[in-house]
C-alpha cells in the first residue's frame, strides 16, 4: 500500500495534476471524483503483515494479532487507500494474478476510459513482497538465481547461463485520460494504449504452455484489438524473468506470432535492471514502454553477454539504444497460465 501510494502521488502529479490541493482539501484542478478509478493489483498482497500475524498467534496467542491485520493484508486495500486519497469514486478493483496482474489492472482499467465509464484511471500494481518465507518459497522451487557472489550480474534475462530470477518490490502506476479529457486539460501524452488481451494457458500451475501457445493467442488478440499487425511492432518489453524456461518459451511464442518481422524486432526485458517485482512487475513495465515511445530510446537488457542458441532475437543487450519506435508491446505472465499483453503506440498529434 505504500509503495502503491507513493508511485500514485508521483504519477498524478507527473500527469498535471495538482495533488498538493487535493490532500490539502484544496479545489486544485483535478478529475470529476464519479469519473475517477484506481486499479491497483498484487500478487500476494501485504505479505510481511500476513507472516507476522502468523509469527503472533504462534507465539503469543489470538490477542496478540493486530486489528489492523486484516486491512493491512487485502490486495484490494493498495487501490482502496488510493480512492480515499485520490477522492477516486469510480470503479475500484484490486486485482490478482500473479506475475502479470500490472498489465491486467492496466488493461482492464482501460476498457473503462475507452468504454466512457470514467475520464482517469490510475493504474498497475505493487508488491512487497521481501520477506524470508517468500524467498525461501521461491528459492525451493527453483525459481531464483543461485548467483549470490556475484548478485549485480544474477538477473540475466535471455543469457545462456541465467539461472533463476532475482526478487524485488515496489510499485509501477500509469495515468490513464481519455484523449479528450486530456487535450482539453493540456495534458503531456507520452503514448497511446490501443489494446489489450488476457488468455489462460490451461496448462500448468507454474510451467508455460509447450511454445509459449497461451502467450501467441494473448500477443494475436493485443494486435487485434489495437487494428495492428505484426509488422507494425517496433518494440517488444518482454516478460523475460532470467528462468531458463520462460525466456526460452517467451522467444518462441515471439518467433511464431511475428515470423519473419522478428528479426527486425528490438526484444528487452528490464527485469536485468530492476529484478523481478512480481505483481508490480507489469506496471513498472508499462512506465518504461511509454517512456521508451516518449523518448525513443529502448532499455536494455542488462547482463546479456553470453548468446543463447534457444533465444536467438534482437535483445538490446546492455547499452539502451536510439531507435524511436512506433509501436511496442509489454508481455506479462503468471502462474497458473495467466496472460496480460499491452499494445501501445506512439502519440502523434
Amino acid at each position: 500500500m505504500q509503495f502503491a501510494l507513493f508511485a500514485g502521488d508521483e504519477a498524478l502529479t507527473d500527469a498535471g495534476f495538482d495533488l498538493s490541493a487535493v490532500l490539502a482539501d484544496g479545489d486544485g484542478p483535478w478529475p470529476d471524483p464519479d469519473r475517477f478509478s484506481v486499479y491497483i493489483g498484487s500478487g500476494i498482497g501485504g505479505f510481511p503483515e500476513i507472516v507476522e500475524g502468523a509469527v503472533r498467534i504462534h507465539e503469543q496467542g489470538p490477542s496478540s494479532v493486530s486489528p489492523f491485520f486484516i486491512p493491512s493484508s487485502l490486495i484490494d486495500l493498495a487501490g482502496g487507500n488510493g480512492a480515499i486519497r485520490y477522492r477516486a469514486r469510480g470503479p475500484s478493483l484490486g486485482v490478482c494474478t500473479a506475475c502479470a496482474v500490472g498489465n491486467h489492472a492496466i488493461g482492464e482499467a482501460w476498457k473503462l476510459v475507452r468504454d466512457g465509464e470514467v475520464d482517469v484511471a490510475l493504474a498497475g500494481g505493487a508488491e512487497a513482497s521481501l520477506s524470508p518465507l517468500a524467498l525461501a518459497g521461491f528459492m525451493n522451487m527453483r525459481a531464483l538465481s543461485q548467483r549470490n557472489d556475484a548478485p549485480d550480474l544474477a538477473s540475466r534475462p535471455f543469457d545462456a547461463q541465467r539461472d533463476g530470477f532475482v526478487m524485488s518490490e515496489g510499485s509501477g502506476l500509469v495515468v490513464l485520460e481519455s484523449l479528450e479529457h486530456a487535450v482539453g486539460r493540456g495534458a503531456r501524452i507520452y503514448c497511446e494504449l490501443v489494446g489489450y488481451a488476457a488468455t489462460t494457458d490451461a496448462h500448468h500451475i507454474t510451467a508455460p504452455s509447450p511454445g509459449g501457445e497461451g502467450a501467441v493467442r494473448c500477443m494475436e488478440k493485443a494486435l487485434y484489438q489495437g487494428g495492428l499487425v505484426p509488422a507494425d511492432v517496433d518494440y517488444i518489453n518482454a516478460h523475460g524473468t532470467s528462468t531458463p524456461t520462460n525466456d526460452a518459451t517467451e522467444t518462441q511464442a515471439i518467433r511464431t506470432v511475428f515470423g519473419v518481422h522478428a528479426d527486425k524486432l528490438l526484444v528487452s526485458s528490464t527485469k536485468g535492471v530492476t529484478g523481478h517485482l512480481l505483481g508490480a512487475a507489469g506496471g513498472l513495465e508499462a512506465v518504461a514502454v511509454a517512456k521508451a515511445l516518449h523518448t525513443g530510446i529502448v532499455p536494455p537488457t542488462a547482463n546479456l553477454t553470453h548468446p543463447d542458441p534457444d533465444c536467438n532475437l534482437d535483445y538490446v543487450p546492455n547499452v539502451a539504444r536510439a531507435a524511436h519506435p512506433r509501436v511496442a508491446i509489454s508481455n506479462g505472465f503468471g502462474f497458473g497460465g495467466t496472460n496480460a499483453v499491452l499494445a501501445f503506440k506512439r502519440y502523434e498529434e
